[in-house]
């Protein structure tokens, strides 16, 4: 069966135990998603499904090669599409098929996928969590990141070196969260803690594999 779903971020909030225990949970509304192609080993190499998110406005502008992809599959465009390997080849999925958020129950451990917050430009200490030098009178050198090569040898700045740049907007994958609560009518995944992105990102929520 397919061990994953598509989501978008709601942001945050926090729910109360009856013992006044305080849970910080990120609310994520998951699917509906609809199968839009079946991919096998003998067409494609591999066994996975792609899922489109069905989302309350449809697309405004869709090129030929997906519409025509959506044809073939006799689904009207999504906008997000996403693929999820298969572990079992003969899993009966079918193009068509739904997935729902009860695909996951209270207490199941799984993994976001999402894409971080972009930062801009950072700085060293920001950016790489840099101690800085003192931040006494006179020091002269507070935020700077000190050497960065050696002058003689080989005379340049090595690549990969820890410096100042672009930050965020990187795919991260949060492993080992618990799910806290499932709303099926209104299609609602609350998860115990943070997940990336901002508010209203897609990310996607994957089953924890067992060994």
């Amino acid at each position: 069966m397919v061990n994953g779903i598509i989501g978008k971020k709601l942001g945050m909030t926090q729910i109360f135990a009856p013992d006044g225990t305080v849970t910080p949970v990120t609310v994520i509304k998951a699917g509906p998603c609809v199968v839009v192609q079946r991919k096998t080993v003998s067409n494609d190499g591999y066994e996975a499904v792609q899922l489109g998110l069905v989302e309350d406005k449809s697309p405004r502008k869709i090129n030929k090669p997906m519409k025509g992809h959506f044809e073939k599959a006799g689904l009207p465009p999504t906008r997000i599409l996403r693929e999820f390997r298969l572990e079992d080849a003969t899993d009966e999925v079918k193009v068509g098929d739904k997935i729902l958020v009860d695909l996951f129950a209270e207490n199941d451990v799984i993994e976001v996928i999402g894409t971080s917050k972009g930062r801009g430009f950072a700085g060293f200490v920001k950016r790489h969590g840099f101690g800085g030098g003192r931040a006494s009178h006179g020091s002269m050198f507070h935020r700077a990141p000190g050497s960065i090569g050696a002058s003689a040898y080989p005379s340049r700045v090595i690549k990969g070196t820890r410096m100042a740049g672009h930050m965020g907007v990187e795919r991260k994958t949060i492993k080992n969260l618990k799910v806290v609560r499932v709303n099926t009518e209104e299609n609602l995944l609350l998860i115990k803690g943070s997940v990336p992105g901002p508010t209203g990102a897609y990310v996607l929520i994957k089953k924890r594999q067992t060994d």
